[in-house]
């Protein structure tokens, strides 16, 4: 069996049909014979994972192999002469350096930094539950705030000196200021405004906090634009009807199962419309859109629902 492939080994570049077991084959001669097993065993992260309950997989053991091979091919076509990474990637690169040195005597460098780690040990990786990402169409700066909103205490005079521009001395005092109402959260609060204007920008900041408000039972009246787009991406939304009543909204919305269950939720003043509790059979109109746009529908303290005109 072959396959057409595309391959770079030994510097050299390879198009054409082989079989797999030859790319192999041509791997462990070209770069294997340079690696010293007991070498790769001495790696801090081979042998912590040695001395591991579950040990280390043969995949986990040889990619160093394979990024070393990155790292010399780097070298050779663009140059490259210093890889940068995260702490945990420390033996690897250095197998790259070991390389390059071992196949073509050209002097390369390794470059790493401590892994930035939450407390609860875990590092923030993408491979992680919950992994936190700074491009806004995977992690949106509504939910990139609420992340930082929700850090533990434990974290957040660590988090503010590692990943904000504020003066250590203002870390601190903002730590020991939380310290002593952290109900409040505060510092919570300082560290998702600072990382968010960062990474967003300040308005999507301002209104990534206007959303948070809202959704934690503020007004929507008042909020920007931006706010509500924000919602929009997090409460569920359907179109807007004009003239349907309050209680003929809420019971096509999963916020009442039946007509006379919206009754009872307005009755009981549970209900509101942007803020403004409202009689069951008040006609919902388009004065009511808030930027022409969206009528925020709430029952209680926590359930939303969002009704958009159509655009």
């Amino acid at each position: 069996m072959t396959e057409r492939v595309q391959a770079t080994i030994n510097g050299g570049h390879f198009e054409g049909e082989v079989a797999p077991q030859e790319l192999l084959l041509d791997f462990l001669r070209d770069v294997g014979k340079h690696a010293s097993v007991n070498q790769m065993i001495a790696r801090e992260s081979v042998k912590a994972r040695l001395d591991s309950e579950n040990g280390i997989s043969f995949t986990e053991f040889s990619y160093q192999l394979l990024q070393a091979n990155d790292y010399l091919n780097l070298c050779r076509d663009h140059q490259v002469e210093l890889q940068i990474g995260g702490s945990d990637q420390w033996g690897n690169i250095l197998a790259g350096v070991d390389l390059i040195r071992k196949s073509d005597g050209r002097h390369a460098h390794a470059f790493t930094w401590p892994l930035l780690l939450r407390s609860d040990g875990k590092k923030f990786g993408k491979s992680e539950d919950g992994a936190v990402w700074l491009a806004a169409d995977r992690t949106s700066p509504y939910q990139f705030f609420q992340y930082w909103m929700n850090v533990p205490d434990a974290d957040i005079e660590r988090f503010l000196l590692q990943l904000t521009l504020v003066p250590v001395e203002e870390c601190v005092a903002v730590a020991e200021a939380h310290a002593q109402a952290p109900y409040k959260r505060d510092g919570q609060r300082r560290l998702a405004r600072e990382i968010t204007t960062l990474v967003h920008g300040p308005e999507a900041t301002a209104a990534a906090e206007e959303a948070s408000a809202i959704l934690f039972g503020g007004s929507p009246a008042g909020a920007s634009a931006q706010a509500l787009e924000f919602l929009a991406s997090e409460v569920p939304t359907s179109a807007f009807t004009p003239g349907l009543t309050l209680a003929a909204a809420l019971a096509a919305t999963p916020l009442a199962s039946s007509l006379s269950d919206a009754r009872r939720t307005i009755d009981q003043g549970a209900a509101s419309v942007n803020g403004e509790v409202v009689p069951a059979d008040r006609p919902l109109a388009e004065s009511d859109l808030l930027y022409d746009r969206w009528i925020l529908l709430r029952k209680g303290k926590r359930n939303y629902h969002l009704l958009a005109a159509a655009s």
